[in-house]
């Protein structure tokens, strides 16, 4: 690894011993000169140390001045490289230029003129390293901004997740049967959604998606919601808005516009028999489908009043029966592929989750009771 100061250093290439040792008596008063008698010689010291500046002549036994420019900037794109040419050369000269050459100088050369072409290479170089430096800085301060940024919108992403939980915390509580049923749903659904390979913005839209899947519910009155017998028709009718309901409340939002699928489509069958729009197969939005088959699954598992969660096998079975029908099939696929374990591991999670909300939710409410006693007193 090459870690010296180039502050000055510069390579001067000829196989006639006489020409380097003119040149380097001549530079060597401000500049710190090395000589090499080949290009390969030239090219290993270069691989060894760093060059501001190589002086090359072009006719050379081996490798030619002509064939060591290409390497020259392979090794160090920033050194500048003068050329050497007699008049019989000159257009090999003009073609070494064509190759990343900076400027060259002819036989026999006038020393005047040679250090006028080196101080222009140098300058040269040195706008090269300072655009080399402002570009570096550029970057760093690109990164440091777009960390600033990510992490900004990570932070309103994250209040925006806390806001819609709760949202969705209160919507539930119209609906004891249904406690806890969106976080576990999301977790089911966001595991099944990296099995079926969804990129990051879908992977978005399916989080949310499915946390604010039922938000069209606030559209139903409680007397339906809540009824304990089985509705009517006309009833049933008035249920069936909620997917339109919940699509209308998010338009607008911008960041929801994706998750808005899946509050729309949540309730269509891959056979068309859904709805509330019919629609069918690859029509309903992926994102969609893959709900429709985790919230199936939480609600198959789950315990209700009137009878207890089953178990995954009874699940898994279920799934399978309904494959083709009510669900896209290589969804269903990408169930299985999931280990039992980890079904078995996410629904345990959720359920010490819901737990722990409830604790929390009760120490708080325990909270404000002493706060509104201790006031009244």
């Amino acid at each position: 690894m090459r870690h010296d100061s180039i502050a000055s250093r510069i390579l001067i290439v000829d196989d006639e011993r006489e020409i380097t040792e003119i040149l380097s008596d001549l530079l060597s008063v401000d500049l710190e000169c090395e000589t090499a008698g080949s290009a390969e010689e030239a090219l290993a010291r270069m691989r060894q140390k760093d060059f501001r500046l190589v002086i090359s002549d072009i006719t050379m036994p081996g490798m030619t001045g002509l064939e060591m420019v290409p390497h020259i900037k392979r090794l160090s794109p920033d050194t500048v490289v003068i050329m050497i040419s007699g008049l019989q050369t000159v257009e090999s000269a003009i073609e070494a230029m064509r190759l990343g050459a900076f400027d060259y100088v002819m036989k026999p050369f006038d020393l005047r003129q040679v250090e006028a072409v080196v101080k222009r290479a140098l300058e040269h170089h040195e706008l090269i390293v300072a655009k080399q430096r402002y570009e570096n800085h550029l970057e760093e301060l690109v990164e440091q901004r777009t960390a600033e940024l990510d992490q900004a919108l990570g932070s309103l992403e994250d209040a925006y997740r806390s806001t819609l939980k709760a949202l969705t915390a209160a919507l539930e509580t119209r609906d004891s049967e249904t406690h806890g049923h969106s976080e576990r749903v999301v977790t089911y659904s966001l595991r099944l959604g990296r099995e079926c390979g969804l990129d990051s913005a879908h992977m978005k839209a399916l989080e949310f998606g499915s946390l604010l899947h039922d938000i069209g519910k606030i559209g139903v009155p409680d007397a339906i919601l809540r009824k304990p017998a089985k509705l009517t028709e006309e009833e049933w009718v008035r249920m069936r808005e909620h997917p339109m309901h919940g699509q209308q409340i998010l338009r607008g939002i911008e960041f929801l516009d994706r998750a808005s699928c899946v509050v729309a489509q949540h309730h269509e069958k891959w056979d068309g028999s859904g709805y509330p729009l019919g629609l069918s197969g690859e029509d309903i939005d992926i994102c969609a489908r893959i709900f429709a088959v985790a919230d199936a699954f939480d609600a198959i598992t789950s315990d209700r009043v009137y009878r207890r969660g089953k178990s995954y096998e009874a699940a898994a079975q279920e799934l399978d029966e309904w494959a083709g029908r009510q669900f896209d099939a290589k969804v269903v696929e990408a169930f299985h592929r999931v280990p039992k374990e980890d079904w078995e591991e996410l629904h345990r999670r959720s359920l010490r989750r819901e737990k722990e909300d409830f604790e929390k939710h009760q120490l708080v409410g325990a909270r404000i009771a002493q706060h509104v006693e201790a006031s009244v007193s």
